[in-house]
């Protein structure tokens, strides 16, 4: 099966199909957290994880999660086998601040590993794009849209304004991977009040975001550092 790769905006197209069409629809991506998740003890000993630098932030609370995290690993693995469409990075890309051996050639042997597939693939880094598009936000326009991440009151309330405008409906905190089954129970009792999921929290947004369109029938984005964008006008 031949793979799609789509350009941002062909994704954007298909987010409006889905949209529109009440469709499940669901991007994740990838980067070197991801990957150092998804590597654990199958592809790097723990060992060698717990050395990155990344690894190190996230068991100082940095992150969102700690590691050694198999669970989670499950988790992150089994939402990029089912997601609509998976963003991962370029060879030789620079959009993340990463070291270049925690970008493309980890996600090629956590991919061999897993035998993941899919069957659609964008650029990793489109969330950056798509919270600087104005076609992005008119086609939220007038929909239903829950926000989960950290700093949820904030984001909501730079969303009612200009130049977004939107309706945000809900502001779910995230901060943890432990907050999960709760922050998920939550979403399923209130499934019929959102349209479109916006979710930044890292690696916990894969599995957030995949599982939210599979179980309300939405459409769920994992949205990342497009929240400093739309707060401080730049990623970090």
């Amino acid at each position: 099966m031949q793979q799609i790769y789509l350009e941002t905006r062909d994704l954007l197209k298909q987010i409006e199909d889905a949209v529109e069409n009440r469709k499940q629809f669901s991007l994740v991506r990838i980067g070197d957290g991801e990957n150092l998740v998804m590597s654990q003890h199958h592809v790097w000993p723990i060992s060698k994880v717990l050395q990155e630098r990344w690894a190190m932030k996230a068991n100082r609370g940095e992150k969102g999660l700690t590691l050694p995290n198999l669970p989670l690993r499950n988790a992150v693995v089994s939402s990029v086998k089912k997601a609509t469409v998976v963003g991962i990075l370029p060879a030789g890309d620079n959009t993340i601040n990463a070291p270049d051996y925690l970008k493309r050639p980890l996600t090629d042997k956590v991919f061999a590993h897993y035998q993941v597939k899919p069957a659609v693939i964008c650029h990793a880094g489109v969330n950056r794009e798509l919270a600087r598009m104005k076609e992005f936000w008119s086609l939220l326009s007038g929909r239903r849209i829950l926000v989960i991440t950290r700093e949820a009151e904030k984001i909501k309330e730079r969303l009612e304004k200009e130049p977004y405008l939107q309706n945000i409906v809900y502001a779910l905190p995230f901060d943890q991977w432990s907050e999960y089954r709760k922050t998920i129970k939550w979403v399923i009792a209130h499934k019929n009040h959102f349209d479109v999921a916006l979710i930044s929290c890292g690696v916990s947004a894969v599995v957030l975001a995949e599982q939210i369109a599979s179980l309300t029938g939405k459409v769920a984005l994992d949205f990342g550092k497009a929240n400093n964008i739309i707060l401080k006008g730049r990623p970090n």
